[in-house]
């Protein structure tokens, strides 16, 4: 699902197959799917939630992101053995077999579903469907082998968390939801192009279009700091329309000068330990954010009598 939300994978050791489909799930990723997944739930009722719902959805989104880390895992598995970040993946290394590796994905993925459209609604079934498709299809198998604007383009699909929690909890796609949609949306390419900076020779070996391959480092650097201050402007627009208040601002604030200030040093003094810290700091960046909007959907009203 959502490849635009990655966090740094470490190498599983080789142990029991238990542990080889586990890391095939890419529990990193999809942890930081079903948080931001989660916000929107929290942040789609006013007072506390729903938490058997929560629960199940929160579970129901966690299967069928697991089964698109999966699939990407198989798809990719002939480029994983070429790029030292991936070459420990069981797929790569020849530890589970397609058949295994396509099995499990399936079977996580139909579960997912059936899990959401019988114990939540059918519309979060089908949005989460939707959203395993254009990562797992349309981005894994179409974008990334295509052009370098995949992680863009692509993009979209690691966008849906905050979407498919809050329809969990509405049965519908609200405003608020999709304004932390385009967040995410612009977050993906800077968080993405910095690791891009610093495993470039992983990616050309593995023959894959990013774009510091394409079209260079100025460029990419160049491109992850507007990527940056855009990202800056949206991140205050939960403020601007009033579904947020003074507590989630300042944090939107400092992160968010905290994250240009580093797409800055990226772009004038380049290196890759620098390229490394930015791509760490994004991951901060976003889960931080996330966590001060539900720190100030709750607070925000006992400090302040409303947003």
């Amino acid at each position: 699902m959502a490849q635009s939300i990655a966090a740094p994978a470490a190498p599983a050791p080789r142990g029991s197959l238990w542990r080889q489909y586990s890391a095939l799930t890419k529990p990193r990723v999809v942890q930081l799917i079903v948080f931001c997944a989660l916000i929107g739930m929290l942040l789609a009722e006013p007072g506390w939630p729903r938490w058997g719902l929560v629960a199940l959805a929160s579970a129901g989104i966690w299967l069928v992101a697991a089964a698109a880390a999966a699939f990407n895992c198989l798809v990719e598995q002939e480029i994983d053995r070429r790029m030292a970040r991936t070459a420990w993946r069981p797929t790569a290394k020849g530890e589970l077999s397609t058949r295994q590796a396509l099995l499990f994905s399936s079977v996580l993925c139909a579960a997912g579903c059936a899990l959401l459209a019988l114990a939540v609604n059918p519309l979060t079934m089908w949005l989460t469907l939707a959203t395993f498709v254009g990562y797992a299809i349309v981005y894994t198998v179409v974008l990334k082998p295509l052009t370098p604007q995949n992680i863009v383009i692509g993009g979209a699909s690691g966008a849906m968390p905050p979407v498919l929690g809050w329809a969990a909890m509405t049965g519908e796609v609200g405003g608020e939801a999709m304004i932390l949609c385009l967040i995410i949306f612009l977050w993906t390419p800077p968080h993405f192009w910095a690791l891009a900076l610093y495993r470039v020779e992983d990616y050309r070996r593995a023959g894959l279009p990013m774009l510091p391959v394409t079209h260079g480092a100025d460029f990419t650097k160049l491109q992850v700091l507007l990527y940056t201050v855009v990202l800056f402007a949206a991140t205050l627009l939960p403020w601007v329309f009033q579904f947020s208040g003074l507590v989630y601002l300042a944090a939107a604030v400092v992160l968010g000068a905290m994250f240009v200030g580093y797409a800055f040093k990226l772009w004038r003094d380049y290196s890759d330990a620098l390229a490394r810290q930015t791509f760490r700091f994004s991951i901060w960046h976003l889960s931080l954010l996330f966590a001060a909007l539900l720190l100030d959907h709750y607070l925000s009203p006992w400090l302040f009598g409303a947003n």
